[in-house]
């Protein structure tokens, strides 16, 4: 054996047969270190000489393999600080979606967030189980209210929408049985309907109605209240953490002018609803009971009416219910805040006002009939205010100018909302409602008349035509089913 001067160094290095197999070894430990170096793995030399030189190409797929595991989302969350999971996200989506509505400041809508999903989704559950979570603000509205004026509703943003939801049903389950039995609004199996109905009863009991109206409640709600509330009830602390965050998110409005909030929670809000009756739960409900429970109520989100037996009991229990509602940070409205006489044919008295609206029905003495004959009572039907509204939207429809489409295809159109509106105004004193959608027929006649050349101009024909075709068929239209009622239900009748 032969020795040779090996490297720059000056070490010595054997040569021949000996020189190659060390040089071979001396590779195999360089190029693990390579390997440890691309991959953070540190490997042994005999694994590299084991390995041999399929090292390289694994390498490559396995640091490959990594970055896409770190650009796709994880459902399973690994050492964050909230435990959220991730199937309850992808449950919140699911809820948002069938919820629609519009797009928040950053103008996306529920199609654009479905088009990168995965993405959007991975995005909420990340930050909300970091902690690292912070709500955009929300973009303010204006909307015209019934009795005049405008109110302000806040829209968030889709995946901020998702986010409340999150919380939402976190929070829904812990307070929920808590809930008074005469709260219907935002509740599972409650509607507004059966408080309607939970109404009209009463007001066949109790002779008095105090209508009491919030001044801008979902403005006013005092934020150190709200969340002694929130802490109360809020088993997880991430709940906590974020709806403080959603109670003082910035409100932006259409001209980009963003304002802080101090106060309130924006209405349209996924969270808000709930929020609102945790906080009226405190501040109305119990109270209510605790110190009022010869006066039963009715409370659909901050609409409220309550029932007694007299004018005096009315007056008083209005100013205490004024004092408790400023205790809270809340106004009694003076001029909407009114006491009401049921009147019927058995309670004769006049008084200022006998009439009131509840989630739009309007309570007054109506004619109705029973086995004995006709007689006066109290009762509910569609008001006013919905009823221009439902007026308006079938003038924006202009069916009379849709004469290339058929008459099915015209009620497969309206249909939906037709039925919308009678399962809601239809479940009491119906007849009211055939007179609302008299429009709809008319404008059904009016298609006539423009699409068959026979009818033009022939108003009485065409809706005798119309006619003929209602008995034959008398489910083509939703409305139809209500022609052959009675102009005058009777009184228990729906």
């Amino acid at each position: 054996m032969s020795l040779s001067r090996g490297g720059c160094d000056g070490t010595w290095e054997p040569s021949g047969p000996m020189k190659t197999e060390k040089s071979r070894q001396q590779n195999c430990e360089d190029e693990s270190r390579d390997a440890a170096q691309r991959d953070g793995t540190t490997r042994s030399s005999e694994e590299a000489s084991d390995k041999g030189v399929e090292r390289r190409g694994r390498v490559d797929e396995a640091s490959l393999e990594a970055n896409l595991k770190r650009e796709e989302p994880k459902n399973e969350p690994k050492q964050k600080p909230y435990d959220i999971p991730m199937g309850m996200v992808r449950q919140a989506w699911r809820r948002v979606k069938a919820n629609k509505g519009k797009a928040g400041i950053d103008k996306e809508t529920i199609k654009d967030f479905e088009a990168k999903l995965e993405g959007h989704l991975y995005k909420v559950w990340n930050r909300m189980s970091s902690g690292s979570y912070f709500p955009p603000p929300v973009l303010t509205v204006e909307i015209p209210k019934n009795g005049g004026g405008k109110r302000k509703l806040g829209i968030p943003t889709v995946c901020d929408r998702v986010a409340q939801m999150v919380a939402k049903m976190q929070l829904e389950p812990e307070v929920e049985p808590l809930f008074h039995e005469n709260s219907y609004g935002y509740r599972p199996l409650r509607s507004a309907i059966d408080a309607v109905g939970r109404a009209r009863r009463r007001c066949w009991e109790y002779d008095w109605v105090l209508d009491i109206d919030i001044r801008g409640f979902f403005d006013n709600i005092p934020h150190d209240l709200m969340m002694k509330a929130v802490r109360k009830h809020a088993k997880e602390k991430w709940v906590e953490l974020y709806i403080e965050r959603w109670l003082k998110a910035p409100a932006q409005d259409e001209d980009g002018n963003i304002s802080n909030r101090e106060k309130g929670t924006p209405q349209g809000g996924v969270i808000s609803p709930l929020l609102a009756n945790l906080f009226l739960h405190y501040a109305f409900d119990r109270w209510m009971e605790e110190h009022h429970p010869e006066a039963p109520f009715e409370r659909y989100a901050d609409d409220i009416i309550v029932h007694g037996r007299s004018l005096e009991q009315m007056q008083k229990l209005k100013e205490r219910i004024a004092q408790r509602l400023a205790e809270c940070g809340l106004e009694l409205h003076p001029e909407k805040t009114k006491i009401v006489y049921c009147k019927d044919g058995k309670r004769r008295r006049s008084h200022e006002h006998e009439k009131f609206t509840f989630l739009s029905y309007e309570f007054r003495p109506r004619e109705a009939v029973s086995k004995s004959g006709k007689f006066l009572s109290f009762l509910p039907a569609i008001s006013e205010e919905a009823t221009k509204k439902i007026r308006k939207e079938i003038q924006k429809w202009k069916l009379h100018r849709e004469s290339d489409r058929s008459l099915e295809e015209l009620a497969q159109k309206v249909n939906p909302q037709v039925r919308g509106w009678m399962q809601y105004f239809g479940k009491y004193y119906r007849s009211k409602l055939y007179e609302v959608l008299l429009p709809l027929q008319g404008a059904l006649i009016r298609w006539a008349c423009r699409k068959y050349k026979k009818l033009q101009r022939h108003y009485g024909r065409a809706s005798n035509w119309l006619r003929r075709i209602s008995r034959r068929e008398p489910k083509l239209f939703a409305h139809w089913e209500i022609n052959v009622r009675q102009t005058v239900p009777s009184m228990g009748a729906v």
